[in-house]
This record gives structure tokens, C-alpha cells and sequence, in this order.
């Protein structure tokens, strides 16, 4: 009996020690320049580095979204630098719609990174396991 309550033991406790280190990962998706949105998106990032200081956070913007990352748009330019300087917290902006945009990087906010597809960025962090939110209010 005693050998079976330690091999039951043995066997559980290393299931319990994954549950307990569960990454929080999430990749925020946004396509809207509606300042609504881009408050939103600062808040719940606020919200979440708060409560879990070690999540890890990508936002990816693509379409209209770009105006978030851009000097001379964003609502909230002052809070993406900030949040840029957080190892944690990724702002990422696809190179496709600064092409078609007519985007340069010295137009971006510093410290804001660019990927080649906005959308491939997205499916790659969820096929690695991250949380998918839509940013929108």
C-alpha cells in the first residue's frame, strides 16, 4: 500500500508542477485605427502586466491598425514607447501594409518591430500556443 501511495505520488506531482508554470501568452490582432480601439488595447495591456507581470505580449497590427505605431497617428504613442521598453510586451507592425501604406520606419514609434506578414505572425504565435484576442472595443 505504501509503495502504490508513492508511485501515485511519483507520478502526479510533476503533473501538478506543469500547472502550476502555465505561460501566459497572449497576440493581440489589430486592423482598426479607431482611437476607441487603440485605448482599449493600452488598457487591457496595462491591465494584464498588472495582474501577471510575466505574460508575454505581442500586438500585430496590419490594415489600419499601423496607425497605432505611427509617431504622428497613434493616440496612445507616449504608452506603446513605454510598453516598448517592457521585455514582455512586443509591438509588431506588417512590412506588407507599410508597403502599401506608403510607411516608412522612420515613421514608426521607437521600439515598435516589423514582420514580414502581420497575419502569418499571428497564426505562428497561436500554432505555438498563444491566446488570440481580437482589439476591438
Amino acid at each position: 500500500m505504501k509503495k502504490m501511495l508513492m508511485l501515485s505520488a511519483w507520478l502526479i506531482i510533476p503533473f501538478l508542477a506543469m500547472a502550476q508554470t502555465k505561460d501566459y501568452k497572449v497576440v493581440f490582432d489589430l486592423t482598426s485605427k479607431d482611437s476607441l480601439d487603440q485605448k482599449a488595447l493600452i488598457r487591457w495591456l496595462n491591465e494584464i502586466t498588472k495582474s501577471t507581470p510575466t505574460a508575454k505580449l505581442e500586438v500585430v497590427m496590419y490594415a489600419k491598425g499601423l496607425d497605432l505605431a505611427l509617431k504622428n497617428k497613434s493616440t496612445v504613442a507616449k504608452e506603446v514607447a513605454q510598453f516598448a521598453n517592457n521585455k514582455n510586451v512586443e509591438f509588431k507592425v506588417c512590412e506588407i501594409a507599410m508597403k502599401n501604406q506608403n510607411i516608412d520606419q522612420s515613421q514608426l514609434i521607437e521600439g515598435v518591430k516589423i514582420v514580414p506578414d502581420g497575419i502569418y505572425e499571428i497564426i505562428s504565435k497561436q500554432h505555438q500556443g498563444w491566446g488570440y484576442i481580437k482589439a476591438t472595443h
